[in-house]
């Protein structure tokens, strides 16, 4: 049986997620993939730090955050005063997952936490955009060389499978455009001002919900589509750009004359992401695009995401479905792991 030891390095809404599918799926994972996998440490900035290599209780340890209680409380024998670099030396993990929150400048301190798992031979899984997004090739040049796999399915559609369909379905199709809806906040957003709701009251609406966050800043100015724009370019088309490359432009103050005008013409106003190559180039923008009725994407309502590849076997090939929220993302991490796994 395949074992492996795996250290949380972030226990927010996204570790929870994998940490609750773990344990649903824990009896399938050995049965169907002859897997073990066993939580050998916890380290959040909020709910502090447990580390046993013996095996922390997942359960456990669940319970008392989804209760608002931290590590702290937890009763069985773990080491506390460890940090999350300190935790990656030290404990005998062959996985971190990687799950604190995305910085769009600097990558911290995702990026520190993943190049020193990479460095030490450690697999990692990871959501974090930013870390990917401003070093994804230093840091898979990394993984080669210590014989480690990176893996971040969770980037870009959450649980939708993006990555891992291109690189198991398409490994021989090439890439020549990528559209699609990457932020289910701003088209929960757009879909709700088509009923006639104002813009602050359909903001209201996605924060009451969860779909966006206090200071909705990265979703509604666009940055959280660019991002996804970068790893997209940089990893399915080879691409070399950072966010300054990014051509950006959000629905921050949109008015609903705006949204409603194109319903006239038969179309929808979505806010896309584009990356297509240029001649040698790779360029991407976002941008608020009119998308006639009978366009694929214009079905897409609400939170959902939608992208659209652009191949040269297969034409256009369509990946709809969920791209954000606790069981989804976890689930994508699940599957990075499960990916891993097979690699041992």
């Amino acid at each position: 049986m395949k074992r492996l030891n795996l250290l949380f390095i972030g226990f927010g809404i996204v570790g929870r997620g994998l940490a609750e599918l773990l344990l649903e799926k824990e009896g399938m994972l050995k049965s169907r993939f002859d897997l073990e996998v066993k939580t050998v440490g916890i380290c959040d900035l909020r709910w502090g730090t447990i580390v046993n290599d013996d095996g922390i209780n997942l359960s456990k340890a669940l319970k008392l955050v989804n209760s608002g209680k931290a590590l702290t409380n937890y009763d069985s024998p773990a080491k506390r005063d460890l940090t999350s670099l300190e935790a990656i030396r030290e404990t005998t993990s062959n996985v971190v997952v990687e799950a604190t929150w995305t910085n769009i400048e600097t990558g911290e301190p995702g990026l520190t936490h993943i190049r020193e798992a990479l460095k030490l031979g450690k697999h990692v899984a990871t959501t974090n955009k930013g870390p990917i997004a401003l070093a994804y090739k230093e840091l898979i040049s990394l993984a080669k060389v210590k014989g480690a796999q990176l893996r971040f399915e969770g980037t870009v559609m959450s649980g939708t499978p993006t990555f891992n369909l291109k690189w198991s379905c398409l490994a021989a199709a090439e890439v020549r455009r990528i559209v699609g809806i990457l932020n289910g906040t701003t088209n929960f957003i757009l879909t709700e001002m088509e009923k006639g709701l104002s813009y602050e009251e359909a903001l209201h609406n996605a924060q009451e919900l969860g779909y966006a966050e206090a200071d909705p800043t990265l979703d509604v100015d666009g940055w959280d589509a660019a991002i996804k724009a970068v790893i997209l370019a940089n990893v399915l088309m080879d691409g070399n750009l950072s966010l300054k490359d990014v051509k950006r432009r959000g629905i921050r103050g949109i008015s609903l004359e705006e949204v409603l005008s194109p319903i006239k013409q038969g179309c929808r106003l979505k806010l896309l992401v584009e990356v297509r190559r240029e001649r040698s180039d790779i360029v991407a923008k976002v941008d608020l695009t009119p998308v006639p009725t009978t366009s694929i994407l214009a079905g897409v309502s609400g939170p959902l995401n939608a992208m659209v590849m652009e191949t040269d076997v297969l034409g256009d090939v369509t990946i709809i479905g969920p791209g954000a929220g606790r069981r989804p993302t976890g689930y994508a991490l699940l599957n990075d792991i499960l990916e891993i796994s097979k690699h041992l």
